[in-house]
């Protein structure tokens, strides 16, 4: 039964991390509209603009 319990909180432990890292910030997120597509490294937003974010893309 210990061993029921200990794997049940272990497993929503890593469910929560997981959720709350798929809630951080994502280039092109609220009002941008989302990622339309890479161009040379930068991600490009659905609303025409570069993002500012300093991660690069590549072939989306």
């Amino acid at each position: 039964m210990k061993k029921v319990a200990l794997l049940i909180v272990l497993a929503s432990v890593l469910f929560a991390f997981n959720f709350a890292e798929a809630k951080g910030r994502q280039p092109c997120d609220g009002k941008k509209g989302g990622i339309s597509h890479c161009s040379n490294g930068k991600f490009i937003c659905n609303d025409g603009t570069v993002s500012a974010s300093k991660r690069v893309c590549s072939g989306r």
